[in-house]
């Protein structure tokens, strides 16, 4: 039988406990791991909304934004284009924390999606972005007692 490595327990784990579309990119050169995932959105008004494409719609919102697992010392991303840049170690990952990471980034896409029918539902506001508490999530993460760890894909 196959090991497990920690792409397989990500995927497993995304897909029984995160209800928003997603995908997950490997990098295989850069030894980096993106989850992207999507946010639909009713636009009930029809309101005109710009995109950072400064694209102009007014149908049904959908938002896509990712995170990438990296590890610091063979991957190279910009951290710009991502919501989190979290780093992984030679260990690999824990299933602890990839249950504690799947966990919150559920709940970033639940607020995420309660800002974003704030955002339409608003005529003033300018501007919608998802918001990543790395703190908080850095806080959660050195809390963890890691025992079972899977380590990054062979290919």
């Amino acid at each position: 039988m196959a090991k497990l490595d920690f792409l397989d327990v990500l995927d497993s784990k995304l897909d029984k406990n995160f209800p928003y579309d997603y995908q997950i990119n490997w990098d295989k050169k850069n030894h980096a791991v993106e989850v992207a995932f999507l946010l639909d959105a009713e636009n009930k008004d029809g309101i005109t909304i710009v995109d950072s494409d400064d694209v102009e719609s007014s149908d049904n919102i959908i938002y896509e934004d990712a995170i990438v697992l990296v590890n610091p010392t063979k991957s190279k991303v910009d951290p710009e284009d991502y919501l989190a840049v979290i780093p992984y170690g030679d260990k690999g990952l824990s299933l602890e924390f990839i249950d504690m990471l799947v966990g919150f980034l559920t709940e970033v896409a639940h607020t995420g999606l309660d800002d974003l029918m704030d955002f339409l539902a608003d005529p003033e506001a300018e501007e919608f972005f998802l918001k990543f508490d790395t703190e908080d999530f850095n806080k959660q993460s050195t809390e963890l007692v890691e025992t079972e760890f899977y380590k990054y894909p062979r290919y």
